[in-house]
């Protein structure tokens, strides 16, 4: 039982010095730089706008109506399509949610980003005879894909540049 847990331990520490020096680190927030003061316009009432004003106040990050960077978001748009055959068992949905954002600098009205595109998907395997499942299945998917956007473009919004 020692040997296997020197062993066990052994290759933790080697796999940890191997990632390491390769670059590799965990994302989360503490990788992501500060951002400053920001305005959320355009669609604030989507479930992705919620997710993002939470992720940015989670982050430290004030946001203000007349902050010196207008960040504006699009309505997120849902596209849904149906992989595989029309049979009558369980189908796999793709499902896409994406939304555009624009990065503009009020003292100077120059946009940093404008209208880009960002988007994120999944897939998932429901049954079209089982409508309460189906729909149940479908909603959770769709929080996920708002927090999964909502995270993409925290991220975006880190590497635009002028903005640190």
């Amino acid at each position: 039982m020692n040997r296997r847990s020197f062993l066990i331990t052994s290759i933790a520490a080697s796999a940890a010095v191997l990632l390491s020096g390769c670059g590799f680190r965990l994302r989360g927030t503490e990788s992501l730089p500060t951002l400053p003061t920001l305005s959320l316009e355009g669609d604030t009432n989507s479930a992705v706008a919620q997710q993002v004003a939470s992720r940015l106040q989670q982050l430290g990050t004030q946001v203000t109506a007349d902050a010196p960077w207008r960040v504006t978001l699009g309505t997120p748009a849902l596209i849904e399509r149906r992989l595989g055959s029309d049979g009558r068992a369980s189908r796999e949905h793709e499902l896409t949610l994406s939304t555009t954002l624009s990065v503009q600098e009020r003292v100077s009205n120059a946009y940093h980003l404008n209208n880009e595109t960002l988007s994120t998907d999944t897939r998932i395997r429901v049954s079209d005879d089982d409508l309460l499942n189906r729909e149940t299945l479908m909603m959770e998917a769709e929080q996920t894909l708002a927090r999964q956007l909502s995270q993409r473009i925290i991220e975006r919004l880190t590497y635009v540049e002028g903005m640190q």
